[in-house]
């Protein structure tokens, strides 16, 4: 194998073509059968390794390579990092055209028990995760990247689904914890589920709340409704937000994609002013609750943010944007090259959409100041970055 390519796959090439296969680690030689054809590029699965990489470890999953969450349990956690480092080089080398990122760092954390929302679907009441590129339910005990809170309440929901009161029509649904109390959010039903359930759930599951949790970060108190985004790895994300707001200062800030406000709160210290832009109802509410809560004044707009700053004729010191996993995408980029801050921070979880951010930022003045990978995601192919960008 040649190396590892975002998605989690070995990259391999033979003199009949060019191969990607998954749970394999870079030097290994394998052998496994082609199993499916596009553009070129064959997938191969069930890959038998003949040469281990001194690299590769047992895997601490039972489920690992049958359930799709994990890509690198084979790896050692060191060697994970190295390789995401180096994904993200050669993915800002093919579509930024970054030649020379210079040095990229890295944080990371416990690498295990790290997760503090898992999403889980039913299937004949049985509780799971899905298989890789399928829909097909692997039936899991416990998780060894979910917190203890989780897989305490999967085991307790594993044993109620037996029970004639477990609503058949239930598909999937979401946990979320504190480590305090934790949240239950029904996300796939073919008909609604009644009070009922929940209070059976409730007098089951210790901590069971029905409403919003307080995540406390950095010294600061969050609310979290069931619908609203919040960071996933309850080990970095104090980390997080120190390394995005710890040394910045000015005037104006601005917070895109501002969530419940965990950037815009520490913002708050060293600016006079922050506006904080997030466009989901029940996410909003809670930014203007958690800034009331903590005695600061925002400015926070229930907008998207293409339409905020198509609108916005302000100006800024800085701007941090945390966009989804598409990016910010060519209207936003182009009006932040209109309002042009003099610094401007991106929190990215793709890489791609990054370099190709990146690539039109750098081609209008921007210089990269620094570039930093915090693994949010370990076990996982997932890269996240902070990138600091000045105007030139």
């Amino acid at each position: 194998m040649e190396k590892l390519v975002y998605g989690g796959d070995g990259l391999a090439r033979h003199e009949t073509g060019v191969y990607l296969a998954p749970y394999v680690l870079p030097g290994e030689i394998a052998v496994a059968a082609e199993t499916q054809r596009r553009g070129g590029v064959w997938r191969a699965e069930n890959a038998s390794v003949e040469e281990p990489s001194p690299e590769r470890v047992p895997p601490r999953c039972q489920y690992f390579e049958h359930c799709g969450g994990c890509h690198y349990q084979h790896a050692a956690y060191g060697y994970q990092l190295q390789q995401k480092v180096e994904i993200l080089r050669e993915v800002l080398r093919r579509i930024a055209k970054i030649d020379d990122a210079g040095e990229i760092p890295t944080v990371s954390g416990d690498p295990w028990e790290y997760r503090n929302r898992i999403q889980l679907h039913v299937a004949k009441r049985r509780i799971g995760f899905l298989e890789a590129r399928s829909r097909k339910l692997v039936d899991v005990a416990a998780c060894p990247i979910a917190s203890p809170r989780l897989n305490q309440a999967l085991g307790t929901l594993r044993r109620l689904a037996g029970d004639r009161r477990w609503p058949d029509f239930l598909d999937s649904f979401e946990l979320f914890t504190n480590e305090r109390e934790i949240q239950i959010n029904v996300l796939d039903v073919r008909r609604p589920v009644a009070k009922r359930f929940f209070d059976w759930l409730s007098e089951e599951i210790p901590g069971l709340v029905p409403g919003p949790l307080t995540y406390e970060v950095a010294g600061f108190r969050y609310r979290v409704s069931g619908k609203s985004f919040f960071q996933v790895n309850r080990h970095l994300t104090g980390d997080l937000v120190r390394l995005v707001t710890g040394d910045v200062e000015g005037g104006r800030a601005l917070d895109l994609y501002a969530g419940v406000g965990l950037f815009s709160l520490p913002l708050a210290r060293g600016f006079r002013s922050v506006t904080a832009v997030e466009s989901v109802r029940s996410a909003s509410d809670d930014l203007r609750a958690n800034a009331d809560a903590a005695g600061i004044e925002l400015r926070t707009p229930r907008a998207s943010v293409e339409e905020f700053l198509e609108a916005e004729r302000e100006s800024y010191d800085f701007v941090l944007a945390d966009p989804p996993r598409s990016g910010l995408g060519k209207r936003t980029v182009a009006e932040l090259i209109r309002i042009r801050p003099k610094r401007l921070t991106l929190v990215a979880c793709d890489p791609a959409t990054l370099a190709r951010d990146l690539a039109e930022l750098l081609g209008a003045g921007y210089r990269m100041d620094g570039i930093t990978l915090i693994d949010l995601f370990p076990q996982t192919y997932h890269i996240e970055t902070v990138v600091r960008l000045t105007a030139s």
